[in-house]
């Protein structure tokens, strides 16, 4: 996965984007396959806020992977900033062949070089692959997370 370039999406990397979110067990049941309004309105949401980077892995012009990365300022850990990783997706023919740790090694070094005090995530309780893949990237399940459907 060396010919791979992790970059900022742009609009016409929508459709593919949108196609890795429902191309996994948990996306099929929440995702659509087709852009739509709402779609159209996060995008222009994430790429209009400077603390929010939707990232792609582009192989010669095929989406093959993304991310979003949230950067968050506090007050805790002495006011230290901390990048939250969402929607980490490998199309799913492509798993298991190191472009989800290259992906993961890149945003938390663009997080160290922001000078930021923590990187953060979160993943489904069912996602045990998910859990092995994180744990051995260092990443520590030291809280429960809850969240509340709207």
């Amino acid at each position: 996965m060396t010919d791979v370039t992790l970059r900022e999406a742009v609009r016409a990397d929508l459709p593919a984007v949108v196609a890795l979110l429902a191309d996994d067990m948990l996306g099929k049941a929440r995702d659509f396959t087709e852009v739509d309004e709402a779609y159209e309105r996060a995008f222009a949401d994430i790429t209009a806020d400077a603390r929010n980077h939707l990232i792609v892995a582009d192989r010669g012009g095929e989406l093959i992977g993304c991310m979003q990365i949230t950067y968050i300022p506090g007050l805790g850990r002495h006011g230290a900033e901390r990048s939250l990783i969402e929607s980490v997706r490998v199309r799913s023919d492509l798993r298991g062949q190191g472009l989800g740790r290259r992906m993961m090694a890149w945003a938390v070094a663009e997080a160290r070089q922001r000078g930021c005090g923590l990187v953060q995530l979160t993943t489904d309780k069912t996602r045990a692959d998910a859990h092995r893949f994180y744990r051995d990237l260092g990443f520590v399940a030291s809280h429960e997370g809850m969240k509340l459907a709207l």
